[in-house]
């Protein structure tokens, strides 16, 4: 299942991504969308999820939760 993440902190790393879903289950893959210019995060990004019940489960738990200044999103691509 493919999950799409928004709003999450400028200075938030694809590592810190992974690791904010691996609790979840198993991922497939993980990218956080950058800027081309400065390199950044752009304050989105996408994670797969080997299985939908594990991507379920990421969303239910991590969808509004406070990361930083801001409270991330979390849907189905």
């Amino acid at each position: 299942m493919k999950l799409m993440v928004l709003n999450l902190p400028r200075d938030f790393t694809e590592q810190a991504l992974a690791e904010l879903f691996k609790w979840y289950g198993n991922i497939k893959s993980c990218d956080l969308i950058l800027d081309e210019t400065t390199g950044k995060s752009k304050g989105f990004g996408f994670v797969e999820m080997a299985l939908a019940h594990e991507g379920q489960k990421a969303v239910a738990a991590l969808h509004g939760k406070q990361i930083g200044k801001g409270k991330i999103r979390v849907k189905e691509a």
